[in-house]
């Protein structure tokens, strides 16, 4: 019922004033505004069991106008992340501007997005995203019982063989060094930047060089054998750098079989070289730089490369046996686990292929984060490191499936080394200058093998000026310790723990 006051505006009777109620009543009420954009979006989980994470949008106006967005998805250490400008697209619909990211609004409280993951998914209203948490503080690892500095940067995995670590630097020198003491035993000046791990034989060393050799020293005394020209001296490599998106931190080591070395290049060059004499046997070309170790299976040889392809080819003549293009470059080593082959690529995808044809048997989405880590196996188990994600993975490797994952605050590019009870990765990163843009530890991480549990994380100071920090290369173990190599430019022995 509706109460009329009975005092009235000057000329206005208390029935025309009811007539006016009841016309105001008739009339259809004015539409309702559109839904806005503007504001926080979120789904609290999105992806299977056993690889999920909450995502949300953040929407707000700039100082322009238009609406900016920005992504908080807590598995890729995002909070707050910008995006683009999302633009109108139609009827309630935005793209996002360079991405391939579609909003529709749904209504009011629900927003359907297009992109983030391979189905559409709907996100819903929310007061707030998620905040970055508090940086993780592991226990603190052994000091290190030596550290011996050795020049430039080292991104080469060690090389452990006898009781000497051989590695080489970004300065382009090999070095050979006692684990008993980090004392230095040889060195040989290749004159360019070394990023692939040696193979060091019962009397031969072998490794290659940005100049464009693969050579084979004699191990005992570092004295050059043979060099042979694998044509890519003039190839360019840019390293890790903040302004640049695709750099290109790895190389490749030998691969030794039945007396033939088999290496990629960065010309594309597939090679097969004698491991005595140095003769090429054959060389194959791709499309791309060849930067990861190849792997054998049965009478073939397996190699990827920086355009997506994974290749397997006879090992006796090279002639092409099946090959795989499925996403963008592989920067991690092809990994044989029986008739698999697992690669790792920087589509953000873990992948297994039939060894003998190339189909794919699984995959597994890596959300956004690169995988450069190659995988090892262990007891019927995969494990393997990531970029973005900042973790270390044990997997089912028929699946796919993760059966633990362990956050370890920073990039695992490089494989992990596994013991019977140990897991020891080389964690890498910076400050928030790195596209995280969250706080990344420097350290070499040990973890329980059969948990993911860090046991300890010793932890390298970082220094002004650099943009990453800290172990990329592999460690190694041997002899009782563990072997790192520095981004400092050092090599460092700890003792290995139970």
């Amino acid at each position: 019922m509706i109460a009329v006051a009975t005092r009235t505006a000057p000329g206005l009777t208390r029935r025309s004033l009811l007539a006016a109620l009841l016309l105001a009543a008739a009339m259809p009420a004015p539409a309702a505004a559109p839904a806005s954009l503007e504001g926080n979006w979120m789904i609290e989980s999105i992806g299977t069991p056993d690889n999920h994470t909450a995502a949300g949008l953040g929407v707000a106006r700039n100082e322009r106008g238009e609406l900016a967005v920005r992504i908080t998805m807590p598995i890729t250490n995002m909070f707050g992340i910008a995006l683009g400008i999302a633009e109108p697209d139609g009827d309630a619909r935005y793209a996002v501007k360079g991405e391939d990211l579609h909003l529709t609004l749904k209504d009011a409280g629900t927003l359907v997005v297009q992109g983030l993951v391979d189905d559409p998914v709907e996100m819903h209203r929310v007061a707030t995203l998620p905040a970055e948490p508090p940086a993780p503080h592991p226990p603190a690892g052994p000091a290190p019982r030596w550290r011996t500095r050795l020049g430039g940067a080292i991104y080469a995995a060690p090389a452990l063989r006898d009781g000497v670590a051989y590695v080489g630097n970004t300065d382009g020198v090999l070095f050979a060094v006692k684990l008993a003491d980090g004392a230095p035993i040889w060195n040989f000046p290749a004159g360019r930047p070394i990023y692939g791990p040696a193979l060091a034989t019962g009397d031969a060393v072998y490794f290659s060089s940005d100049n464009g050799y693969l050579y084979r020293l004699n191990r005992a005394d570092g004295k050059e054998v043979w060099k042979y020209d694998l044509g890519d001296g003039r190839v360019r490599r840019i390293p890790p750098n903040p302004q640049v998106f695709d750099y290109d931190e790895h190389g490749p080591a030998p691969l030794l079989v039945d007396g033939v070395l088999y290496i990629g290049a960065g010309d594309g060059g597939f090679h097969a070289v004698r491991a005595d004499s140095g003769e090429r046997v054959w060389r194959v070309q791709s499309n791309e730089r060849i930067r990861t170790t190849a792997a054998q299976h049965g009478v073939n040889v397996v190699f990827a490369t920086m355009d997506g392809w994974v290749v397997a080819v006879d090992r006796a003549s090279g002639a092409e046996r099946w090959s795989s293009k499925k996403t963008t470059a592989y920067t991690s080593g092809p990994a044989i686990f029986g008739d698999l082959v697992v690669a790792g690529n920087r589509g953000s995808v873990l992948r297994a292929l039939d060894a003998n044809s190339g189909a794919e048997l699984w995959k597994q989405n890596y959300w956004g984060s690169w995988v450069e880590s190659t995988a090892v196996f262990r007891d019927g188990r995969g494990y393997i490191g990531s970029g973005d994600l900042f973790v270390v993975s044990c997997f089912d490797p028929q699946t796919g499936k993760n059966l633990w994952r362990t956050h370890v605050n920073g990039w695992v590019l490089d494989r992990p080394a596994l013991t019977d009870d140990r897991i020891y990765v080389g964690v890498s990163g910076g400050r928030r200058r790195n596209a995280a843009l969250v706080h990344q530890s420097s350290a070499l991480t040990a973890l329980d093998r059969s948990s993911g549990r860090i046991v300890w994380s010793w932890s390298m100071p970082e220094w002004d000026g650099a943009f990453l920090s800290g172990f990329l290369a592999a460690p190694g173990v041997a002899d009782g310790l563990v072997i790192a190599a520095g981004l400092d430019g050092s090599l460092y022995a700890f003792p290995e723990q139970h």
